[in-house]
């Protein structure tokens, strides 16, 4: 004997009950994945393939509602709308968010104040802020009206008009969430060595230039990021179309997802809505791959 203590971990034993302990402490998160991920994944793929009301019982219908799907005219209406929606709000966001972000990058009076009051609308209930942008967008006793009557101009219909509805919200829904992408581009642009601006200035770069070959190239990660994240909030439109328009003018702003629990909890298509889901999910997926491979190809 010499004398050491071996520990009870060690050998054979010991790497079982290593690995026991590995996967006692990953435990919850596999039950987590399972009960809320794989399961309803699992299960909504199931109800693709059959008509169930919740009420009554299931019936198998093979990829009849796949079929169903492509010839729906108002799902088809809500990808454009959606589509809309994107185009408007993607560039408008990044482009408030990080025209900001510089300026709240600069040593300006008052910045921690104005970083945390862009911040404030993120944190805020999206419903309490659709409600209130539904009275600014008021035709007659809205504020932005009575402001554009006093300036001597004509009405707009925000939320009455097809043509000018979807526009509406993706303002709104730029104003609500440009605080958080304020943020990433802060942190982003933090992380530009300052070396690079001043060798520019040796060179006599101005500040234009200096925005385009260093500031831009160098936020490149961030940039994707924000615009992954706000293609996929863009792809999720719920709230502020349901509340404030419902899907409203002749459907112009009747977003997927706003169809999508139109069938499912309002008609009782919990088959249909699922396909629709997944049919959506992964239309998501391909928009975000394309756009990951046109940044990369401009960076």
């Amino acid at each position: 004997m010499d004398g050491k203590i071996k520990s009870p971990l060690q050998g054979v034993g010991g790497k079982r009950g290593s690995k026991a302990s590995s996967y006692l402490l990953v435990s919850p998160y596999i039950l987590h994945f399972t009960v809320f991920v794989l399961f309803p994944v699992g299960f909504s793929l199931f109800l693709t393939f059959h008509e169930w009301n919740i009420i009554g019982p299931m019936k198998y219908v093979g990829l009849a509602n796949y079929e169903k799907l492509f010839q729906d005219q108002y799902f088809l209406k809500s990808i454009r709308n959606t589509l809309v929606f994107l185009g408007i709000h993607i560039p408008l966001q990044i482009v408030t968010a990080l025209g900001l972000a510089a300026i709240l990058n600069e040593k300006i009076w008052f910045r921690a104040f104005f970083r945390g009051a862009f911040f404030m609308p993120v944190v805020v209930s999206g419903v309490v802020v659709t409600v209130l942008w539904q009275q600014l967008y008021g035709y007659e006793l809205g504020t932005i009206n009575i402001f554009l009557v006093w300036l001597g101009m004509d009405k707009i219909g925000w939320l009455i008009d097809p043509s000018w509805a979807m526009p509406s919200i993706a303002i709104m829904a730029t104003w609500k969430n440009v605080g958080l992408y304020i943020i990433l581009f802060l942190v982003g642009l933090q992380t530009v060595p300052r070396s690079l601006y001043e060798a520019a200035d040796l060179e006599g770069a101005n500040k234009w230039q200096k925005f385009i070959y260093i500031t831009l190239p160098g936020i490149n990660p961030t940039i994707f990021m924000v615009v992954v994240l706000s293609t996929i909030g863009g792809f999720s439109l719920f709230i502020e179309p349901y509340v404030m328009t419902g899907g409203g003018p002749l459907n112009s702003t009747l977003s997927s997802v706003l169809y999508i629990y139109k069938q499912g909890f309002f008609y009782y298509h919990m088959g249909y809505a699922a396909t629709m889901g997944f049919v959506f999910a992964l239309i998501i997926l391909v928009v975000v791959f394309i756009q990951r491979i046109a940044i990369e190809k401009k960076s």
